[in-house]
């Protein structure tokens, strides 16, 4: 997702040795449309965790999304119709008995070797915590996006020994985001948050938050996001979700009034004075039409994230 994160309580702990995680059962998530070469690189990526996961599910919506990986017998295909949080809700129903941890991945996100590892530990050393999110030592969505080569040389470069930290009350980034099993086991992403989602990993981990636990972001669980552009929703598509969302989720209390507004105004001024000059993988003013639609709903007393997939 494109947004920032916010630390609500804050905190640096140390992390200690790891415990074993080998029995450790994970099952890997991955919502994908229109990005078949993606796709595959990152379950290439999944196959090569030094803990490899116990199930691997796809959500896409039809068959030209996986591409060669239609054959894979180590993986469970499900296609369901467009949407990001749908889709990832149809991972969830699907989500194996016995499973004791699930994560969820974009399909450009290129995690270190052991991720699933140092997650996995991460939950076994503390039974209160309920989500891991990993640190993305660079990450392609805030430029015109990185390659493979990019990925290799930035995790390369990163030193285990100074990514030893934790901090408390991290929103769940979901190009890389882990959830206990039992915590989310009755819960679903919000269906009415549409299309590419915006917030809908903040949403989510917001109502874990006040159910089950504690919300942390890992040092040492490394990885980069590629922030591939093509298969994007629409400028004005994205643009009313970046004010309604917000609005919506702070009329159902998983946003702050004060975090809220600050989304609102950041992406509406980010736009409004970008779209003069709008770089060349961005469509400001598109993002701009959509902003204005939704101020125009929120001032009719509207709230309607999913009206987005109508413009």
């Amino acid at each position: 997702m494109t947004h920032e994160w916010e630390v609500r309580e804050s905190g640096t702990v140390n992390v200690d040795d790891r415990a074993t995680s080998r029995e450790s059962r994970v099952c890997a998530g991955i919502a994908t449309r229109g990005r078949p070469a993606e796709l595959a690189n990152i379950v290439a990526c999944l196959r090569a965790q030094t803990l490899r996961p116990a199930s691997i599910i796809v959500a896409c919506t039809g068959p030209d999304d996986i591409g060669a990986l239609a054959e894979a017998d180590d993986l469970s295909v499900v296609f369901v119709e467009p949407g990001l949080t749908r889709q990832r809700n149809a991972i969830l129903d699907r989500m194996p008995a016995g499973t004791d941890y699930v994560a969820f991945f974009d399909d450009d996100f290129v995690p270190q070797t052991d991720w699933l590892c140092v997650v996995a530990d991460a939950f076994e050393r503390d039974p209160m915590l309920a989500c891991v999110t990993g640190h993305v030592v660079a990450d392609g969505i805030l430029g015109p996006g990185l390659t493979i080569d990019d990925a290799k040389r930035a995790l390369a470069a990163v030193r285990g020994d100074t990514q030893r930290w934790a901090m408390d009350g991290y929103s769940p980034y979901g190009c890389n985001m882990a959830f206990r099993a039992s915590a989310v086991a009755a819960l679903r992403f919000d269906e009415r948050l549409v299309l590419y989602g915006w917030l809908e990993d903040l949403d989510f981990g917001a109502r874990v938050a006040q159910r089950h636990g504690r919300l942390v972001k890992l040092g040492s669980a490394v990885g980069v996001h590629l922030g591939v552009k093509r298969g994007r929703v629409s400028g004005r598509r994205l643009g009313y979700s970046q004010v309604m969302n917000p609005v919506y989720m702070m009329a159902k209390g998983t946003l702050s009034r004060s975090d809220a507004c600050r989304q609102i105004v950041r992406n509406f001024a980010a736009n409004m004075v970008k779209s003069i000059a709008p770089e060349a993988y961005i469509d400001r003013r598109g993002r701009l039409a959509g902003n204005l639609i939704a101020f125009i709903d929120v001032l009719r007393g509207r709230r309607t994230p999913e009206r987005a997939a109508q413009l």
